[in-house]
């Protein structure tokens, strides 16, 4: 006998392990329904978010009986780096499908990174306690090290499920497995060289024309993924300064200085600690917009393989291809995920 109608359960499941089965099951024990909220949806892969939604859902499948199967709901959440937008997110994909329900939160305060289930109020809070002390970025390091794939499954075995065991040794088959597993050694390679407590770089919006200069990314960390011309300060250049000379760099794009002046038209800081992987990031965005009859040549330079103007009206469309948190950068000054 269930004491609730539906329980929900959040979680970014980067990878799931039998802490987080244990989790789950204590909301089928607690709820006729459950949904499980998948955290970090929608984003680039990268060394801390390596697996797609789709990904984590079916190794949370797997877990699950035939029963267990037929009581369950995913819902995929974005990443918005704003805690009340991100909660109300919540709020409304639960109730676009289950409407005024006997509703329980069910959760694990392990540490300091469980502050978000504090933001539910209106929901009842069951504890589920856990038996494995282990977490995901434990897993994560064991699975993507220097270690073969059979050395680090074995490794895993007591602290993960034997089907999401069998999961990723197929997933290990795939180019995404060893492009996950040199960057993240490029990562601990970058952290190594950068060991400082923070960094600071800047970033270019540059809009023209309903579009946005984007570049496709070289280097070891974000290959391939489109991001937003940018960099680290120089020693005496100020954040606009350098947004500007990185837009130069990357793109060839080159206007004066009064013309950017003029075409600023907003700018905001982004300084959450978990915007990128490679350590405490700290960047402040320009937002540009510039009124041509064409579209300015542009060219990628640099560490950027390529320049590319891209729709505004079609950022949705490579949501998952863009690096770190620059979906976040380009909604705050785009709103194109409310579109």
């Amino acid at each position: 006998m269930t004491d609730f109608s539906l329980a929900i359960v959040i979680g970014r499941w980067q990878l799931p392990h039998l802490a987080h089965h244990d989790l789950i099951q204590k909301a089928f024990d607690t709820a006729e329904r459950v949904v499980i909220v998948i955290g970090s949806s929608f984003r680039s892969r990268n060394p801390k978010n390596p697996f797609c939604a789709h990904e984590r859902q079916a190794m949370l499948e797997c877990m699950l009986n035939d029963e267990q199967r037929q009581r369950v709901d995913f819902l995929y959440v974005r990443d918005y780096f704003d805690d009340e937008r991100w909660a109300n997110a919540i709020r409304e994909g639960v109730k676009a499908h289950h409407h005024d329900k006997n509703t329980a939160l069910v959760g694990f305060k392990k540490d300091q990174s469980s502050y978000y289930l504090e933001h539910f109020p209106e929901w009842t809070y069951v504890n589920a306690g856990s038996r494995i002390d282990t977490g995901a970025t434990a897993m994560r390091n064991v699975y993507f090290g220097e270690s073969s794939v059979d050395a680090a499954l074995t490794v895993m075995t007591p602290y993960v499920h034997p089907a999401v065991l069998d999961y990723l040794r197929a997933w290990s088959a795939l180019p995404d497995y060893q492009a996950r597993r040199d960057e993240h050694r490029a990562v601990l390679r970058y952290k190594e060289k950068y060991p400082g407590p923070y960094y600071l770089t800047a970033d270019s919006i540059l809009e023209v024309n309903g579009h946005i200069l984007l570049v496709r990314r070289g280097g070891d960390i974000g290959h391939g993924q489109l991001a937003l011309p940018g960099g680290f300060l120089d020693g005496r250049e100020t954040f606009c300064q350098a947004a500007v000379r990185e837009l130069t760099e990357e793109t060839r794009f080159r206007t004066l200085a009064t013309t950017m002046a003029t075409a600023l038209k907003g700018k905001a800081l982004f300084d959450h600690p978990d915007r990128s992987p490679r350590g405490r990031l700290i960047t402040h965005a320009f937002h540009f917009r510039l009124e041509t009859d064409e579209l300015p040549q542009v060219q990628g330079d640099d560490d950027a393989q390529e320049a590319i103007w891209w729709p505004i009206e079609r950022l949705s469309e490579v949501e998952g291809e863009l690096f770190e948190d620059h979906a976040v950068i380009l909604d705050h000054f785009t709103g194109f995920m409310g579109r």
